[in-house]
């Protein structure tokens, strides 16, 4: 059993520059929410969320694409009861249309995919989220489903999480799920695939679900971007070049060399930070749109581009298309590939061709669902994310902690609750050793109960979150939670 531990709330954990640091550590900490049970499983409508759940932004060190340490963040999502063990979940995010549309940054949105984090801690699971490499925190340019990296930043979050959590109460077991959707797919099936190989022993996968991601970019992908026909997300492409000279640095010599000269600028503008994804989709479309009369991302090209690239097999681009390829293998834990046969931005003959593959070359407990038919790339999100969720709540084990007392928990009257400074404890029985509790174990407020009867506390100093308050009297003991807010 693994124990670990969630830290203080705003800048809780430092171990120094990231240059001083190997791989794989923590370098901050930052709290950046808490939300409740009944919260959750009414953003969500989902009646199994059945914890109260904190998050924060991790930043840890990892490696870049040219072998040198790196610092990325990630979002780290913890389910509370600091008597149970809890399962460890990866969730791979889809593409970021800017810097700062990942999960430690928009969580905090209504609509950012962060907010799934608290969905999985909700039902159970401590719940992982990094950034990749150029996103977030980091600096440089995000290689776009660049498989190789995708997986060992996720690797690098996994190492980093111990010291996240080491001098506190909370605990995760051994188990470790996999999933992610859209890009996030691709880059799930990168991690499990390389952990179940090279990192074997190291990330022991309990089960995955891989969520309608792009998995053959040498050939469903290729082929559907060298294609004639209309594709209204153009921006992809560009940002998969762009990323992929930063690794490779053979694809091509030149923007001028690859692009027609009435969409450099803004692809140009793309490379250089000074326009986001988002911005350059908006203006692809508009000029194709204009130029072509409809969008046609195939006219992208130069011709003489195109021509080199749908000819020569080995050409730099063609090989690194393949290289990324996250399918040729055999999953050996179970598995399971959602997908929706409306997908108008992955299509889901990769899942088809992913399943076929996989299952041909000896695939264990391997199967494919369309989990909404008909639907589209953001209308399959959450089907695909719910089916996971149901498929992973087969396998999940939550413990009891061996340490927890075995004394019966009686109810404290809390009023108000939330509250923002005073909390009135109501019809306490005895005089007694009142308590308050952050989530992660640490007490920070106590007092001594002379008489029995109503007592007043002052919270207004802790910060906004869920304290667990805790009254004890000879051998009883009385607990709840309360929420601060501001």
């Amino acid at each position: 059993m693994i124990k670990l531990c969630i830290l203080p709330l705003f800048l809780l954990y430092c171990l120094g520059q990231a240059a001083a640091l190997g791989r794989g550590e923590l370098v901050s900490v930052q709290f950046l929410g808490a939300e409740t049970r009944a919260a959750i499983a009414d953003e969500f409508d989902q009646p199994l969320v059945s914890y109260d759940v904190q998050y924060y932004r991790a930043v840890y060190t990892t490696l870049n694409t040219a072998g040198q340490i790196d610092t990325v963040s990630g979002l780290i999502a913890i389910p509370i009861d600091p008597t149970r063990t809890f399962p460890r979940l990866l969730y791979q995010h889809g593409t970021a249309a800017s810097k700062t549309d990942v999960p430690s940054f928009n969580a905090t949105s209504s609509s950012g995919e962060g907010r799934w984090a608290l969905l999985f801690a909700g039902v159970g699971f401590i719940t992982l989220m990094p950034d990749y490499l150029g996103l977030g925190v980091a600096k440089g340019f995000h290689p776009y489903v660049h498989a190789a990296s995708e997986s060992w930043v996720a690797a690098d979050m996994l190492r980093a999480f111990p010291a996240f959590a080491q001098q506190y109460g909370v605990h995760a077991n051994e188990q470790l799920f996999v999933t992610g959707y859209s890009q996030g797919g691709h880059a799930s099936m990168a991690f499990h695939r390389d952990a179940e190989s090279i990192w074997k022993a190291e990330f022991p996968v309990t089960a995955a679900a891989h969520l309608s991601g792009p998995y053959s970019l040498g050939e469903v992908m290729r082929d559907m971007a060298l294609s004639d026909g209309v594709y209204l997300y153009p921006a992809y492409i560009p940002n998969l070049l762009i990323g992929y000279q930063g690794v490779y640095g053979n694809i091509y010599n030149s923007l001028e060399e690859v692009f027609r000269s009435q969409y450099v600028g803004d692809i140009a503008e793309f490379r250089d930070g000074k326009i986001n994804l988002l911005s350059l989709q908006i203006r692809l479309v508009a000029k194709l749109t204009l130029y072509e009369l409809a969008c046609r991302p195939r006219r992208l090209f130069r011709p003489e581009f195109l021509q080199a690239i749908t000819t020569d097999p080995n050409h730099p681009l063609n090989v690194a298309l393949r290289e990324n390829n996250t399918y040729h293998w055999a999953s050996q834990a179970p598995t399971r590939l959602y997908y929706c046969s409306g997908d108008d931005q992955v299509p889901h003959q990769n899942t088809l061709l992913a399943r076929d593959t996989m299952l041909a070359r000896g695939a264990k407990n391997l199967a494919a669902a369309d989990v909404k038919p008909g639907a589209n790339h953001s209308n399959c999100v959450e089907p695909a994310i719910d089916s996971a969720i149901s498929f992973f709540l087969t396998y999940r084990t939550i413990g009891l902690v061996s340490a927890v007392s075995e004394a019966p928990l009686l109810p404290l009257v809390l009023q108000p609750n939330p509250t923002s400074g005073t909390l009135w404890l109501r019809q306490l029985s005895d005089a007694g050793l009142l308590e308050v509790f952050d989530l992660s174990g640490r007490v920070r407020s106590a007092a001594q109960v002379d008489a029995p009867g109503d007592f007043a506390l002052d919270l207004s100093s802790l910060e906004r979150g869920i304290y667990l308050v805790r009254f004890t009297s000879g051998n009883r003991i009385w607990q709840n939670k309360v929420v601060i807010s501001r």
